[in-house]
């Protein structure tokens, strides 16, 4: 009887694990992807602020899944394909058509090529960011979603607080194409991942955060806008200073080898 058991046991070990999918964090994925498919088709009925807002709430759905699969050991490559997938949709292709029906239609091809540009980027960003994700905890180039919520942002600023809607504005023309190639730059932004949670921190950043939490429930418009111009001008800013600190390296360095000679 014995025997019989563990024969059992060995058959049982030597089965292929049962096919299916962790329900949780890929339905979360699905309500962003859903918040995506809703900004797109908003944004073409001319819609735009539902569409913007659609797309800063898909940040929240696309952080779940990846924290909700973390805590609950659930990360699969089919999580993290449709999880890519997803962000194509919501803060790509979403983003990029809010724009050209906001303002880069009055362009004509210069827009629809500014706008293509858009998802490209957003594209090549999202594969290498696949390639690289075991390797390296900072990210590098603009995040997708951080490029998509600055584009919701720009149109909630200008439709809620201007109350306008610009016409042949080169300045939204130009924005919309730097924030396209900074998705693709070798430039390093900080994200989630470098904070690890488990690890004590000082009081002072629970008091920011709830401070973050007070301006974004009192007035989300000017909040969302702030925050995120806040987190790509930082990037930028952050980067020209570590360029310089490199340079003022290099140049000590060779003047240390001139004195030796």
């Amino acid at each position: 009887m014995i025997k019989l058991r563990r024969n059992k046991k060995l058959r049982d070990s030597d089965k292929k694990p049962a096919k299916g999918v962790y329900i949780l964090p890929n339905a979360l994925t699905l309500c962003g992807l859903f918040l995506g498919f809703y900004a797109i088709l908003s944004a073409i009925n001319g819609k735009f602020i539902h569409a913007a807002w659609a797309i800063i709430l898909a940040n929240i759905f696309d952080g779940l899944d990846g924290l909700v699969a973390r805590l609950t050991k659930t990360t699969t490559k089919f999580g993290i394909e449709l999880d890519s997938l997803s962000d194509l949709v919501t803060f790509g292709v979403a983003p990029s058509i809010l724009m050209y029906k906001f303002v880069l239609d009055d362009f004509g091809r210069i827009g629809f090529a500014v706008s293509f540009l858009f998802v490209a980027c957003g594209a090549l960003r999202l594969a290498r960011f696949n390639v690289q994700t075991s390797i390296i905890k900072s990210f590098k180039g603009l995040p997708i979603p951080g490029a998509a919520t600055m584009v919701a942002a720009i149109v909630i600023f200008y439709v809620e607080i201007l109350n306008i809607q610009p016409e042949k504005n080169i300045f939204l023309l130009l924005l919309t194409a730097l924030l396209s190639l900074l998705m693709v730059s070798t430039l390093k932004f900080h994200g989630l991942k470098e904070i690890d949670f488990k690890e004590k921190k000082p009081g002072w950043i629970l008091l920011i955060f709830m401070f973050i939490l007070f301006f974004i429930f009192i007035i989300p418009n000017i909040a969302i806008f702030t925050l995120v111009s806040l987190y790509v001008s930082w990037g930028i800013i952050e980067n020209i200073i570590i360029l310089i600190k490199q340079k003022r390296q290099t140049v000590e360095v060779q003047d240390e080898k001139n004195k030796d000679i």
